[in-house]
């Protein structure tokens, strides 16, 4: 599998040390969760693009988060197509989110993406895609001519779920924004909703990858 783009730009935006630290190890947990999905598509291709800078991710759920010592707002603005019932979401720049959400309209609200990739799906007929943006990935799967959301996975603590949880953040946090709803597996944390998983992978005390997953690849 080909990947090229600069996904992880810590190093040259003044990060903080501490967030630095936190983005690059939200970022070994997304690959860690590339690796499963690609597995779970049996995708196999090249990158087949090269794109400039991606929309630079600023925040999520539309509630305001403390980073750093500054506030990041998000204008809350639902995305074109259907998110009702389709379990917890993630909003980015005005852009909704939503597992098994048609990808079409979300890809061209969120613009250009950092980089792109796609290889053959063994679950669908065509390709499975995934998009690299700032702050976050979202992975697609083909079904009936058209493209749906099957993860996003958050890469650093730029962005949050709508319950206002991110990268870095305590295991006490977590447990207070979603109370008594979670599975704990092998030091994941996994909370179902309608036909999807929100997984938080946990680190000493410290959520290190943050996952929307369809149940449909399993």
């Amino acid at each position: 599998m080909k990947k090229t783009g600069n996904t992880n730009k810590a190093e040259n935006t003044g990060m903080t040390g501490s967030r630095r630290k936190r983005a690059v190890r939200g970022y070994a947990a997304a690959l860690a969760a590339v690796v499963m999905l690609l597995a779970a598509g049996c995708g196999n291709g090249e990158k087949t693009a090269e794109a400039g800078e991606g929309t630079a991710a600023e925040a999520g759920g539309g509630i305001p988060l403390e980073r750093d010592g500054g506030t990041i707002e998000a204008d809350g603005q639902q995305a074109a197509g259907d998110t009702a019932g389709k379990g917890y979401v993630f909003t980015v720049n005005g852009v909704t989110m939503a597992i098994d959400a048609e990808a079409g309209p979300l890809t061209e609200q969120l613009g250009e993406p950092v980089s792109y990739f796609e290889g053959e799906s063994c679950a669908f007929e065509g390709l499975d895609k995934i998009y690299t943006y700032s702050g976050f990935e979202l992975y697609t799967y083909p079904k009936d001519g058209k493209d749906y959301v099957s993860a996003i996975v958050l890469t650093d603590d730029s962005v949050a779920t709508a319950e206002g949880i991110a990268i870095g953040d305590s295991s006490e946090k977590l447990s207070q924004a979603y109370p008594g709803e979670g599975t704990e597996i092998c030091g994941m944390l996994i909370y179902e909703k309608d036909d999807m998983k929100l997984v938080f992978i946990i680190q000493d005390g410290e959520i290190i990858s943050i996952e929307y997953r369809t149940k449909i690849l399993g």
